[in-house]
This record gives C-alpha cells, sequence and structure tokens, in this order.
C-alpha cells in the first residue's frame, strides 16, 4: 500500500467485528510508532495503556457510559484498544529521565551537548510554564501528534481504527488508576475489524479542495 492509497482509503470505523484479533507483530509495529513519534524539544509527555483482553476493554468501556454510550460498542469489540495519555506536569524527574535516556542513546558526542540540552529543553518547558502558561495545552499537543501517527500507521497496515474524544475523561482516569500515576488521558483509540455495519465504509471522503485548503509561495 502507498501512502496516497493509505490516506485515500483509512476512514473512522463506526463498527468492529466482535471477537476478531490482529496479528501481535502489527500491534508491536504500531507501538514502535508510538514510542518513536515527534515531540516538541523530546519531551515526551505521554504515556499509552493498551487494553488487548475483554478485562482491559472492559475496564476502558467505563468510560462510555451515559452521553457516550454509542462509543462502547467501539470499545468492547475492537481487538485493542489505546488509550493515549499525557503527564499531569513536565517535572525535573521527567525531564532528567528523558535527559539520561538520551545519554544512554548516544546523542551526546560533543562536549557540553548534553548540558545544552537540558538547558534548552527546560527553557522551552519555562516559557510554556511561565510566561505562555499553557503546559497541559502544550502537553497536549504532543500527544495529538503521536495520534496522527498511529492512525496512519495503521492505514498503511490496513488495519481499521477509529479515534475517539467521546468519553467521560474523569471515569476513565479512575478506572484505569492514572492520576494516582500523574497521568490524565486525552484520546482513545480502538483497532481491530470493521464489520459489515460500519456505514462509514462505504460513503465517500469528503475534503475541502485543494485550492482552498493550500497557499504556494
Amino acid at each position: 500500500m502507498t501512502l496516497d492509497d493509505a490516506v485515500l482509503t483509512r476512514h473512522t470505523v463506526k463498527a468492529f467485528e466482535a471477537g476478531q484479533t490482529l496479528p501481535q507483530e502489527k500491534i508491536d509495529t504500531l507501538l514502535n510508532v508510538l514510542r518513536n513519534s515527534p515531540s516538541s524539544v523530546n519531551s515526551q509527555p505521554w504515556h499509552f495503556v493498551v487494553a488487548s483482553t475483554p478485562e482491559g476493554r472492559e475496564a476502558m468501556a467505563k468510560a462510555t457510559g451515559g452521553a457516550f454510550v454509542y462509543n462502547e460498542p467501539k470499545v468492547l469489540n475492537a481487538s485493542h484498544v489505546i488509550a493515549l495519555c499525557m503527564r499531569s506536569d513536565l517535572d525535573d524527574a521527567h525531564l532528567q529521565k528523558v535527559l539520561e535516556q538520551e545519554q544512554k542513546d548516544g546523542r551526546f558526542v560533543a562536549e557540553g551537548a548534553k548540558a545544552g540540552q537540558d538547558k534548552g529543553r527546560r527553557s522551552y518547558v519555562d516559557m510554556h510554564r511561565f510566561e505562555l502558561r499553557d503546559i497541559p495545552q502544550w502537553m497536549e499537543k504532543q500527544v495529538y501528534l503521536a495520534l496522527g501517527g498511529l492512525l496512519l500507521g495503521a492505514a498503511m497496515l490496513n488495519i481499521d481504527a477509529t479515534p475517539m474524544e467521546g468519553f467521560d475523561a474523569r471515569a476513565l482516569d479512575h478506572a484505569l488508576g492514572l492520576r494516582e500515576k500523574g497521568l490524565t488521558s486525552v484520546v482513545l483509540v480502538s483497532l481491530g475489524v470493521r464489520s459489515e455495519n460500519d456505514f462509514n465504509a462505504a460513503l465517500p471522503k469528503s475534503r475541502l479542495p485543494r485550492d482552498e485548503i493550500f497557499t504556494f509561495i
């Protein structure tokens, strides 16, 4: 499948075929996509909870009651559901952990590179904390970068996917024990095999015309 094929054929699945399990090697590829997602100053302010068992999907489905009950089958009938979460803050412990991993992975070759990286990253964190005062929004943007890569990766692997903001984040955080870990949920993605009841599969893709969304200078 080419990249053009993937972006033209992918769609948000509205119904999954229950009992269909995706190959683990494809899931591992998508997890690799998530782990290697880009983030501003390599801040990596995320955590991903993967539900691959009925018990795990049922835990996540607790957040799809009430106004979001229409999403419950998309969680329960999927093969895997991933909760993309963000940290409650970019604290010193996390920044130090990222820095030490960069050193372990051999990113600091030149003298002073480690100190320079640490100083530069912290300057961005401080700017968003004290001047822009938008640390949560900044971290959330990084999670959505990961979401885009995940959806494109799924399309390239011919995996049906559904991104969902329609869930009770407080209920999901409680069900998964996220807040005790300094995390909060941002978006859910169900992965699986679409069923014949997926009405969206037969509908044409609709986007604004090319000349309305691009300006060439």
